[in-house]
């Protein structure tokens, strides 16, 4: 059956209106479908409370809604299907013959897919990012024209995804995260491991994370489906690595060169060094690319074509020799310990704290305490990093922002960090947590954190 026709009058209820739920409600009633919107906090929308489940065939939950949401819990008690925003899109894809190169992982994953979409267009596909980057994915799939989707996917939206089939899936790492949404690390890592089912052509994971190397290898696969591995180290055969800064393949080719270091050479962070998780980004976006069928010429002129990452070890100024870098994006521990990792011991005056999301920091601290020269805390509920900074940097410098409304948390943090830092310091917003106890979102936290250092270099002017 085509799309139109197997979602004509079918009876759904899209939980949840954000960007995806509205997304989502859009394609289905472009299809035909009954649709229902669900929301607690939308103005006019039916309450979840409120929904009658036996007038719904379906129910789509946005990534926001946990399993155990009472609506969705009563659905699946129900015998009702619930599926994901992105089971939506795979089931309802105008393009039933274009790849869809799948990311997921802890940390990287709009880099590698803004990679990745850049050397697809550089080979002249007509190829785009969507999903948890970009255009919702459901959107992006009803164009007939698109032969390429480089689709990030997050652990939510993998949750209930099902019959998703991908050209060719990577999983880049995987650390203690969402904790509070999965319930433990064990079923975070299984809805992650979501990404390798019915993959066509090749399954790509990080050598250097057993995690990522455990879930690959329980994967189901059939036989023609390539493993391919990608390490920071020489590569063996079946595998992409580095060989003096140079990306080189020896997983889809006998050992061809991919990419030079002149071609990553801008996204060089504030130390001039580039750093070890951007070329292990690159090694796993060009594996996709490979499976994809496109060449070295094209991976190495879509990466030459990607600039930095707003909020990603972003240096903001250098005032009195001390460097101001914002790394909001690091929401989780193992983000931060990535960014203190790029800077040397006793330098870093650690901006951190927010919503930890159910993860701990003990080993954070303890793998990178010796990074640290004092630590400046935000967030309505830092218990977790004190605890961790008590056992691991106990004569360490600490503060911590009283401050609950954004205006003001981040002037404070920025104050205090640059009475505290010195020339040759950094001040360093990595915050190993998410935002939305007191942000709007990392961009929004990043912004401010910005606006601070601005409003302090025009005060010491």
């Amino acid at each position: 059956m085509t799309p139109a026709e197997s979602w004509a009058q079918r009876r759904v209820a899209v939980a949840g209106l954000g960007t995806s739920g509205q997304a989502a409600q859009a394609r289905l009633t472009e299809l035909g479908a009954q649709v229902t919107g669900v929301d607690d906090t939308e103005p006019g929308a039916i309450k979840s409370d409120q929904l009658d489940l036996e007038k719904i065939d379906l129910v789509v939950a946005s990534p926001g809604w946990p399993p155990r949401t009472p609506l969705l819990a009563k659905a699946q008690a129900a015998g009702l299907p619930v599926i994901s925003e992105v089971e939506l899109a795979w089931r309802t894809r105008a393009n039933r013959q274009a790849n869809w190169l799948a990311v997921t992982g802890t940390n990287g994953k709009t880099t590698t897919v803004t990679m990745l979409a850049a050397m697809l267009q550089a080979a002249g596909r007509r190829a785009v990012a969507a999903g948890n980057v970009g255009n919702a994915l459901v959107t992006a799939v009803a164009d007939p024209t698109i032969s390429d989707f480089a689709v990030e996917l997050s652990s939510f939206q993998l949750h209930f995804t099902y019959s998703m089939q991908a050209t060719a899936a990577v999983i880049l790492n995987l650390a203690p995260d969402h904790i509070d949404w999965h319930g433990s690390y064990q079923a975070y890592g299984a809805a992650k491991a979501r990404v390798y089912r019915g993959v066509t052509k090749a399954r790509v994971f990080n050598l250097d994370d057993p995690d990522s190397c455990r879930l690959a290898a329980a994967a189901d696969a059939g036989p023609s489906v390539l493993k391919a591995g990608f390490t920071l180290a020489q590569p063996s055969q079946g595998q992409l690595g580095l060989v003096d800064g140079f990306l080189l393949d020896r997983a889809f080719s006998q050992g061809q060169e991919l990419a030079a270091p002149a071609d990553l050479a801008q996204l060089a962070g504030p130390t001039g060094q580039l750093p070890a998780h951007t070329q292990a980004n690159a090694l796993a976006a060009a594996a996709l690319g490979l499976a994809a069928g496109i060449g070295p010429r094209s991976l190495a002129q879509g990466l030459r074509q990607i600039g930095p990452g707003a909020h990603r070890i972003e240096e903001v100024a250098k005032l009195g020799g001390v460097v101001y870098v914002n790394d909001s994006k690091a929401t989780n521990a193992l983000a931060a310990a990535t960014a203190l990792d790029c800077f040397g011991d006793g330098q870093v005056v650690w901006i951190a704290g927010g919503q930890a999301k159910g993860a701990r920091f003990e080993e954070l601290v303890a793998r990178c305490g010796a990074k640290l020269k004092a630590v400046i805390l935000i967030g309505l509920d830092h218990r977790e990093l004190d605890q961790a900074l008590d056992r691991h940097a106990p004569g360490l410098p600490r503060w911590a922002v009283s401050g609950q409304q954004t205006g003001s948390v981040m002037d404070q943090a920025v104050q205090l960090a640059a009475q505290v830092a010195k020339a040759g310091d950094v001040v360093l917003l990595a915050p190993g947590c998410a935002s939305k106890d007191q942000f709007y979102s990392y961009e929004t936290r990043g912004r401010a954190f910005v606006q601070a250092v601005e409003a302090l270099a025009a005060g010491a002017g």
